[in-house]
């Protein structure tokens, strides 16, 4: 009878720790728009950096389905884009501090206004705040005869700081940093 006993509570002992490690050996697939990150320079160099997640276009348009014309956008999906400047920039004219950010954007056909934002740790731009706006520059749009399918961003030194590219699908757009 203890012998019974003993072989059921090990046997059922067992089943919890086989069940147990089956459910920690369960990862959560991969995120339809990633997280992606874009820098200019490197260590204690590093001028910039964006942290995006990267939504998809598959068969949608940017404006319409995407990114609407005319109304405030996180700058990619799920969390707002969050933008480190190492130093002082400018953008527009409008000195910059280093330190965090948000980069909210407002796309059009012909120009996309770039926001940068002390609102930060927001989830999309649900709270954005245009009081809250420390510079902003209203960019033209150029098309390229490439589609990226990804929502991208990159950035590419220039003679007097850096210009941050967006690109998404045909429409591409540089912003003008300066030191």
């Amino acid at each position: 009878m203890k012998t019974t006993r003993l072989l059921t509570t090990i046997a059922f002992a067992f089943m919890m720790l086989v069940s147990f490690n089956v459910d920690a050996q369960k990862f959560r697939g991969l995120d339809t728009s990633p997280m992606d990150a874009a820098s200019i320079g490197r260590g204690n160099k590093q001028l910039a950096k964006v942290y995006y997640s990267r939504p998809q276009l598959k068969g949608r348009t940017i404006g319409e389905d995407l990114a609407p014309y005319g109304k405030v956008w996180r700058t990619g999906a799920n969390e707002a884009t969050q933008l480190i400047l190492n130093m002082d920039m400018n953008l527009n004219g409008t000195k910059i501090k280093a330190g965090t950010y948000s980069l909210f954007t407002i796309p059009g056909e012909k120009e996309w206004e770039v926001i940068v934002s002390s609102d930060i740790n927001n989830w999309g731009s649900s709270g954005y705040k245009k009081e809250n706006t420390v510079a902003s520059i209203k960019a033209p749009v150029t098309m390229s005869d490439k589609s990226l399918e990804a929502f991208s961003m990159a950035f590419e030194p220039s003679d007097d700081g850096v210009h941050l590219h967006i690109g998404w699908d045909k429409v591409r757009v540089a912003v003008p940093f300066t030191k």
